[in-house]
């Protein structure tokens, strides 16, 4: 976790969502150095317990899920109360999750999203990491996309990754810019 300060005014919180091997870490660090967040890899709120299922194969539940979801929430609180804006990563692959994260906290999602085919093979190439490539069909199939009432954007992590960083950024800095137009 990085602490940086933010030139904006009002925080903002960023949960950068998607399956494994989207690219939701790289995002999630292109955001904190470009726009000065603070950052948190929600990887690091996991029990051991969650890891070492994971490792194993075998897919979080909903009860395995909570208890790491309200932790992130718990750090995104924290850190809005010292006015500094968040960037996190997590799945946070459904609607209830996502409530979880934004609870007390206005949270604006950047989903991931592409193709299975497309992720899977990225996700076999990526090194050193818990989370096994058997477990990215279980991620698809409890995925929920962002309801139009979930502030957020989808964006493709199809072309470069470079590509992916700047439609996310994109976003954020508009995000963040309509926020502040909606206090003045």
């Amino acid at each position: 976790m990085t602490s940086q300060s933010n030139d904006s005014k009002l925080p903002v919180h960023v949960v950068v969502m998607g399956v494994a091997g989207c690219g939701k870490s790289t995002v999630a660090e292109a955001i904190r150095d470009q726009l000065g967040f603070t950052m948190a890899e929600g990887d690091d709120f996991h029990p051991k317990a969650n890891i070492e299922k994971m490792s194993h194969g075998i897919p979080l539940t909903d009860e395995d899920r909570r208890p790491w979801l309200e932790v992130i929430n718990r750090w995104m609180l924290g850190r809005q109360s010292l006015g500094e804006s968040t960037v996190v990563s997590s799945s946070a692959l459904k609607r209830s999750y996502r409530d979880i994260l934004r609870k007390d906290v206005p949270v604006f999602f950047v989903h991931l999203v592409g193709s299975q085919e497309l992720i899977q093979d990225r996700l076999t190439r990526r090194k050193g990491h818990f989370m096994p490539p058997a477990l990215l069909p279980s991620q698809f199939a409890i995925l929920e996309p962002l309801q139009s009432d979930e502030p957020g954007i989808e964006v493709s992590v199809a072309g470069t990754q470079q590509e992916m960083i700047d439609r996310a950024i994109r976003a954020v800095r508009e995000h963040a810019a309509s926020e502040e137009s909606l206090i003045r």
